[in-house]
């Protein structure tokens, strides 16, 4: 069984904290100024263009794609 934190060991599973942009409860919400700006950031370094009015979610969809594209993030 794989817990976020097993009793007592310290041991915290990062992955355990990580939900589907779909799941969130403010993902319909603007992207906040952090992902703006990592965003643009991700963009320039792929050629690509920013749409405009992306979600909260949608925003951390296109950041998993374009780190992807660019070999950055995990």
């Amino acid at each position: 069984m794989t817990d976020r934190n097993d009793a007592g060991s310290g041991n915290v599973n990062p992955d355990a904290a990580v939900k589907d942009p779909d799941d969130w409860v403010t993902g319909d919400e603007p992207p906040t100024a952090a992902q703006e700006s990592y965003l643009h950031t991700l963009a320039q370094e792929a050629g690509e263009s920013v749409p405009e009015g992306l979600t909260k979610a949608e925003a951390s969809r296109r950041i998993d794609e374009l780190q992807a594209q660019t070999g950055r993030g995990r």
